[in-house]
């Protein structure tokens, strides 16, 4: 039997399962993470849970995208995918832990190791961007995600980064 006090952690409960299954689409993604305008790359989310979160994207193919240099979007472009995910990972999971906030927790990313690319560009693919990120690792104001960037089934990028949250609490 349900509560009347333990209804808003139902609730959120609830809301927070059913977004697991439907897609958020790029304005959600928008609403939630500090990205904005052509800034913001995500399409959409196509799933997610506590650990893992599966995006799309098509930007990569946008002639506007601000990561372009000369015309041309690097591979390694790839990694502020993979942090726009894990920015969109921890709005859901601000959710899932009952922040009543609009604002979610700001992250810097910290450091980036292991990027491996299999690929010089991401603007020659015609296919959307399926960037895959995990969370391996995490406490307080620290997390560890390792992510992959595919495109038609075939992996283009892969690493880990570390996301450091409200850094100036830890700078003090």
């Amino acid at each position: 039997m349900t509560m009347q006090a333990d209804l808003p952690r139902v609730l959120v409960h609830a809301i927070a399962n059913a977004a697991r299954t439907v897609p958020l689409d790029h304005a959600w993604i928008a609403a939630h993470i500090p990205h904005s305008g052509a800034m913001c790359l995500l399409d959409a989310v196509e799933a997610w849970d506590e650990t893992r979160i599966r995006c799309t994207a098509t930007s990569h193919r946008d002639v506007g995208n601000p990561l372009r240099s000369r015309g041309r979007l690097a591979a390694v472009c790839g990694v502020e995918y993979a942090a726009q995910a894990m920015a969109v990972h921890g709005a859901l999971l601000g959710a899932l832990d009952g922040s009543t906030t609009s604002v979610p927790r700001v992250g810097y990313l910290a450091s980036v190791r292991n990027v491996e690319a299999y690929v010089e560009r991401l603007d020659t693919l015609d296919a959307p961007l399926v960037i895959e990120a995990e969370r391996v690792s995490g406490s307080g104001n620290t997390i560890l995600y390792g992510f992959t960037l595919r495109c038609d089934g075939s992996v283009l990028l892969t690493g880990r980064a570390a996301v450091m949250l409200d850094a100036s609490a830890v700078i003090r």
